[in-house]
């Protein structure tokens, strides 16, 4: 199975989204490299970088997912990495 390493960069503007967030990642957390979360008290926002190495459909479901939380942004960026497993 091949693999890809990716980051996802993810806003959270919803406090209500963050206990569903972080069942997500849980549930993906075989996939997941690390993860940091920066709370930006001045905006009430939370910023959330994760980096994965994964196969290519489980990014893209995890993705998917986390943008359909209600007041939750994110963007996938994929390294040219890929190898097989």
């Amino acid at each position: 199975m091949e693999t890809r390493v990716a980051v996802m960069s993810i806003i959270v503007e919803n406090p209500d989204s963050v206990e569903a967030l972080n069942a997500l990642l849980h549930t993906f957390s075989e996939y997941v490299i690390g993860r940091m979360g920066i709370p930006y008290r001045d905006k009430n926002i939370k910023l959330i970088s994760v980096a994965v190495d994964a196969p290519q459909n489980e990014i893209s479901a995890l993705s998917g997912k986390i943008g359909k939380l209600s007041g939750v942004s994110i963007k996938t960026a994929y390294s040219g990495v890929i190898s097989s497993e």
